[in-house]
């Protein structure tokens, strides 16, 4: 079995340089859930998305690094839900369509 260190998933951040990212606020620390409030803003009564992915040129606030080279989350552990569902239906966890269009995007060939 590989570690998360040896999966390209969590170094790569093409997704989370590519996506809006909107969550139900319950999801949000103040709320009593794990992302924290700095990451992201309340849309309305419901919903919230982390800062930096309804830019034009979409960058999540929480991600470290450079997109292809060394990316990762820096909130993984506390990352909302549409961030943990991301890629779960692709073969291993690895390379949906989703992930193939945020790499193209960037440059970089599917997985």
């Amino acid at each position: 079995m590989s570690s998360t260190a040896d999966n390209p998933c969590t170094r790569c951040g093409a997704c989370c340089a590519s996506f809006r990212v909107d969550f139900a606020r319950e999801e949000m620390m103040s709320e009593g859930g794990s992302v924290p409030d700095g990451l992201c803003g309340e849309l309305n009564h419901s919903l919230a998305r982390m800062r930096g992915t309804d830019h034009a040129s979409p960058r999540c606030a929480a991600l470290v690094g450079t997109v292809g080279v060394k990316a990762s989350c820096g909130i993984y552990e506390w990352r909302p839900s549409p961030c943990r569902e991301f890629g779960l239906r692709a073969p291993l966890g690895l390379g949906d369509d989703a992930c193939a269009r945020a790499r193209a995007r960037h440059g970089l060939p599917p997985l």
